[in-house]
Order: structure tokens, then C-alpha cells, then sequence
């Protein structure tokens, strides 16, 4: 199959499809959609970067009708894997009156089952909380068709085998079993055996997803100091050409703007653009008169440009199929590329997931210091003076000034001056403040002291504790430091130097369903207001 229409689907899937920028389906999905149509169980080994999820999302959303009644359930090993499949669900159901509802632990039940009793068609879920709905009996299977285990390798790994075997007890019979996994150890084709009937597999090669030559980076950057990061990190680069990818149009065109108006030579690309307008953005982009194309990723599809050095992810990708597509960009034709992500405080966890989805090793970086943008852009001005010294190409007008104030003053404070006025009016003007200041909050030398409102009273282990700040934030466990917990509330230490990100990410959390606030501690002895 070499497009989307080739497969038997309603138009209004096919729309959807278009809406989201799919022009063609990707090797796993033209093997796997008709297959899954045709109604057989189905084995796909595959990584993520494949397409995998739209794989069995298609065909499932031309199956699952609008009767007010669960059809399908997707178990998945994680709640950031439910949560990207449910989205993408979502999107290629568009225009069906289909209803996705994803349960995980960690969100409030209660939701889950409002929701539940409202009536929704396809259930994406980790294993854990579904069985807890069918416990409860807030979750009914009669009616399930169709059966899809994601990532069941992970799944395995994670000590969830029993759980599923448990909720499979819970289907009918007669239905359609779909199991994808990125490797298939014994204990996976042991439950393909046991429940699956004359399954076909498709596997596809790890090769067609990897990118050897993309040298990729994340950087931790503060929401309000985000574009001031992206231009120092621009400035202290050698690029090419780069696209940088933006989540929403309005974001293309509001970035669009400030780099504009900053002077990086810049233009948008979205869905809003007439062909006449795309064509000629691209024509600039391919031939160099711009150096930065700032796109969604639906308008980025199809664009093939050979010399693109750099991917900048202004907005992290929604999942980890975005944006192994995202960096496939740069790195073409055996050239090097490099791949960048900002990542804000709440967006760590979703770089962590990303990272081990994708097996890849994404290595974090500091924003460059204002010190060190300026001793580039000093090499930079020197480069540039030296090229104009050796040619002919100063203007008369430029000697006849020089040659006044050289009578008055010496020509190496005549030149400084120059630089000046050409380097002061890019790095003078004044920056925000770049992180917080908590105060004494009677810690250890080093550390940060924080406040929870919560305590045993939500059955908080310091586990519990250590492993929600080490994933929300990317450091190893044992860098968090004296945790004190009582009935109602937590003391808790971590380094300075990811206190900021700390006190962003888990503000507004949840641990254990319940929402905690934090802040920073008083010293000890003090009084909290």
C-alpha cells in the first residue's frame, strides 16, 4: 500500500489522517492495517518511532461503532503511554462519535468513574488501574472486541503478567487480540500461545528507525525564560539550516515574531498558509535566504531538505513517534545533524519517557551563560572583521568617519567604540532573572528545603517521595537529601541546583491520587504563616 486511501477506511478517517499530516503509511502500518481489518489476531514487533500506535489505532476506530458501551481496550505499561495513545486516538477519531478515556493510577478515580458511567467506546489503561475498575465492577468488558497489549515487553519487565492474564479472564471469548512489543522473550510468546488464536506476526527492522548520526541534547529551560534560552543557544551555534518545531500554529507565528524582530533571519510554516505562501517560505529555506524554518509538526511532513544541521524542539513532542520524525530531519544523506529539545520543569518526566522509548541517548546540556554567548559572538564579529580587512568591500563613507576622529583619538579606542556599537545594541539590553531565590529554609550547606502537604496520611513511603522527584525531574534518587514525614505534611531536601525545577514540577502534583502543594520550608524554628 503506498497511501492511506488504498486501505478499506470511512472517509471520515481518511480526513482525519490528512488532518494530522500523515501523507503515507509507514512500513509497520501498511502491513498491519489490513490485517487488523480483516479481523485475525496479530503479533507486531516493532520500536517506537514505527508508527506502531496509529497501526492498530486506525483500523480500531473503523471498528468500534457509536454504541454507548466499552469495545476495545488498549493495557499499556505506563500512564504516559496512555496517555499518547489515548491523544492519538483521539486525533484519528476526529470526526467518529467515538469516545477514549484513559485510567491510570495517579489521577483521581472518582473521575475515571464519572466518566466510565457517561459511556465512552475504547478504554486505554495500565494494568493496575484497570483491574481496580473491574474490582470495583465500575469497568464492564462483556462487550469488548478487541483487545490490544502495547508494549507487552515492558509490560512483562514491570511484573504485570498476572494482572494481565487476570484482566483477559474478564473478556469474552470470541474477539480479536492485537500484541505489539519490541522484543518477544519467552514469557511474551507464552501468553501469545495461551490467548491469542493463529496469530500472524510483522516485524519490522529496528534499522528503519534508528539515526546513528544525530547527536542528540535536551536542555532544562525555565517556561518564562524560553526564548531567551533558544536565541543563546542559536548564538553559540554553528547552524546551517534548522527547523524548530513549535506545538501549536500560534506559537509558529508568535516565535516567528520575536526571533524575527531579533534579527535571526526566520519564517513560520503551519497549516494556515496558502500553497503560494508554503512555496515560497520553503524556496527561501532551501536556498539559505532564512536560516530557521519554524514549523507544527503537520506542515513539517514531507519537507525533504538535505542540509538541515539542526532540530530544535521549542515545544517537546507530544509522544516518542513525534519525535524520532521530528529529528529524522537533520542527519540525512550521511551528514551529521543535531537534535535539541527544551524541556521545562513539568515536561521532564515526558523527556525521560521519550528517552527510554526510544532506547536513545539523550544527553543534557546547560544554556549557555551570557559570558559564554558573547565570547562566541566576539569570535564571531573578530571573524567577520578579518574578512572584511582582506577584502575591498568598506565603504568610502565608513573611512571618511574614521579618518576624522583619528586626529582626535587612538584608532584601537576608534575601533572598540565600533565594536561597541555593534555588539552593545544585541547584548545590552536587560535580561530577566534567571532562576529562584528561596532563602534560608534550614537545610544542609547545598541543599533546598521544601514543605508537602501531605504525609502519612496518604500513605507517603520516602520511596515514594524519592521516586516521584527523581522521574519529574531527571536525577538519580540518591541526590535527594533528609526526608522527614509526618502525619499531615513533609520535609524534604534537595540539591540547589534543582530546587527551580523541583519546586515547578511537583507544585501542582499528585502523589498517592492526592494533590499536593509545595513550597519552600521555613527555617527550622521559624513559624509558617
Amino acid at each position: 500500500m503506498t497511501s492511506f486511501s488504498d486501505f478499506p477506511l470511512h472517509k471520515s478517517i481518511l480526513q482525519a489522517i490528512h488532518d494530522m499530516g500523515f501523507e503515507e503509511p509507514s512500513p509497520i502500518q501498511a502491513a498491519c492495517i489490513p490485517k487488523v481489518l480483516e479481523g485475525g489476531d496479530l503479533i507486531g514487533q516493532a520500536q517506537t518511532g514505527t508508527g506502531k500506535t496509529a497501526a492498530f489505532g486506525i483500523p480500531l476506530v473503523q471498528k468500534v461503532s457509536p454504541v454507548n458501551r466499552v469495545q476495545a481496550i488498549i493495557l499499556t505499561p505506563t500512564r504516559e503511554l496512555a496517555i499518547q495513545v489515548a491523544g492519538e486516538l483521539l486525533r484519528i477519531a476526529k470526526y467518529n462519535k467515538i469516545r477514549t478515556l484513559p485510567i491510570y493510577g495517579g489521577q483521581s478515580i472518582g473521575h475515571q468513574i464519572r466518566a466510565l458511567r457517561q459511556g465512552v467506546q475504547v478504554v486505554v489503561g495500565t494494568p493496575g488501574r484497570v483491574l481496580d475498575h473491574l474490582r470495583r465492577k465500575t469497568l464492564k468488558l462483556d462487550h469488548v472486541h478487541t483487545l490490544v497489549l502495547d508494549e507487552a515487553d515492558e509490560m512483562l519487565d514491570m511484573g504485570f503478567i498476572d494482572d494481565i492474564e487476570t484482566i483477559i479472564n474478564h473478556l469474552p471469548q470470541e474477539r480479536q487480540t492485537l500484541l505489539f512489543s519490541a522484543t518477544m522473550p519467552p514469557e511474551i510468546k507464552r501468553l501469545a500461545t495461551r490467548y491469542m488464536k493463529n496469530p500472524q506476526t510483522i516485524a519490522v527492522s529496528s534499522e528503519e528507525v534508528t539515526a546513528p548520526l544525530i547527536e542528540q541534547v535536551y536542555y532544562k529551560v525555565f517556561e518564562r525564560n524560553k526564548v531567551e534560552s533558544l536565541c543563546r543557544i542559536l548564538d553559540s551555534e554553528d547552524v546551517d539550516l534548522g527547523i524548530i518545531f513549535c506545538r501549536t500554529k500560534r506559537g509558529v507565528d508568535e516565535l516567528t515574531e520575536v526571533l524575527q524582530s531579533r534579527g535571526y533571519l526566520a519564517d513560520g510554516l503551519h497549516g494556515d498558509l496558502s500553497q503560494a505562501q508554503r512555496d515560497k517560505v520553503m524556496s527561501a529555506f532551501r536556498e539559505g535566504s532564512i536560516e530557521f524554518l519554524i514549523a507544527t509538526d503537520v506542515a513539517a511532513r514531507g519537507i525533504d531538505v538535505g542540509n538541515v544541521s539542526h532540530v530544535i524542539n521549542y515545544d517537546i513532542p507530544q509522544d516518542s513517534e513525534s519525535y524520532v520524525h521530528r529529528i529524522g530531519r537533520t542527519g540525512r544523506a550521511g551528514r551529521k545533524g543535531i537534535a535539541m529539545t527544551l524541556v521545562t520543569p513539568r515536561e521532564v518526566r515526558q523527556m525521560m519517557f521519550i528517552q527510554k522509548q526510544t532506547k536513545a541517548q539523550i544527553v543534557p546540556r546547560n544554556v549557555p551563560s551570557l559570558e559564554e554567548v558573547a565570547e562566541r559572538k566576539q569570535e564571531q564579529l573578530r571573524e567577520q572583521l578579518i574578512s572584511l580587512l582582506e577584502s575591498d568591500e568598506i565603504a568610502d563613507m565608513y573611512y571618511k568617519v574614521t579618518s576624522s576622529l583619528l586626529d582626535q583619538y587612538p584608532a584601537e579606542k576608534i575601533a572598540a567604540a565600533a565594536l561597541h556599537l555593534a555588539f552593545y545594541s544585541e547584548t545590552g539590553e536587560e535580561k530577566e532573572p534567571e532562576g529562584y531565590n528561596f532563602g534560608e529554609t534550614g537545610a544542609a550547606k547545598g541543599m533546598v528545603r521544601f514543605f508537602l502537604n501531605v504525609g502519612r496520611n496518604v500513605n507517603m513511603k520516602p520511596q515514594d517521595l524519592v521516586r516521584e522527584i527523581s522521574e519529574s525531574v531527571g536525577i538519580p534518587g540518591k541526590a535527594v537529601g533528609r526526608i522527614d514525614i509526618f502525619e499531615n505534611f513533609t520535609f524534604v531536601e534537595v540539591p540547589e541546583d534543582v530546587a527551580p525545577f523541583v519546586y515547578e514540577a511537583l507544585r501542582q502534583t499528585r502523589i498517592n491520587g492526592k494533590r499536593i502543594n509545595l513550597e519552600p520550608a521555613k527555617p527550622r524554628g521559624a513559624k509558617r504563616s
